[in-house]
């Protein structure tokens, strides 16, 4: 594997390709073994900022199931939510009676969160779990916790790269990385 520059905006490599890459395949054995006996399936991601991690999840799930995808939005580009969350593109599938699994990049504030888990609960999903790439409950301004994650934050740092972005930018990084003060 080619040794990757690190981005001059970055501060911090928090998680390097390399780790992201190990962490995703058991995050993937894991909606193996949890869905092994799931007849419907439908996984949604919540793009943007999922995308990296949704298509590298799916390439070692086993088990079939109908891929879908929400776009939500609370950041409008800057380093902190706004507090309102808006749905922009809601789902294509029917998901009464499936089995639904939320991907999603970060779990931090929880708002975004707790709004779709509640949209899609009054869908009568047969059931429902999130599992996201970054965990941050010391940001959490409502209650909730993910059914799953790959791994947890513990600091109040503004990441990038891997999906997560400042003004739209630095979503291709092959790593996530916490960004310099002076840019933030």
């Amino acid at each position: 594997m080619k040794k990757t520059s690190i981005d001059p905006r970055i501060d911090k490599v928090l998680f390097t390709q390399e780790q992201l890459e190990e962490k995703i395949f058991e995050l993937s054995q894991w909606v193996n073994k949890t869905y092994k006996n799931s007849s419907n399936l439908i996984i949604i991601g919540l793009l943007k900022g999922c995308l990296p991690f949704y298509a590298q999840l799916i390439k070692t799930i086993d088990v079939d199931f109908v891929s879908d995808f929400m776009i939500t939005s609370s950041y409008g580009g800057k380093d902190k939510s706004s507090g309102n969350v808006k749905i922009i593109l809601d789902l294509v599938n029917n998901i009464e009676g499936c089995d639904v699994l939320i991907v999603e990049d970060i779990v931090d504030t929880a708002r975004t969160m707790t709004k779709v888990v509640s949209i899609l609960k009054s869908r009568n999903p047969q059931s429902l779990k999130v599992l996201t790439l970054l965990n941050k409950p010391s940001n959490r301004v409502v209650e909730f916790e993910p059914d799953n994650y790959g791994f947890l934050i513990k600091k109040d740092d503004f990441v990038v790269g891997f999906g997560f972005d400042w003004d739209e930018k630095m979503r291709q990084l092959p790593y996530i990385g916490t960004i310099k003060k002076t840019i933030v």
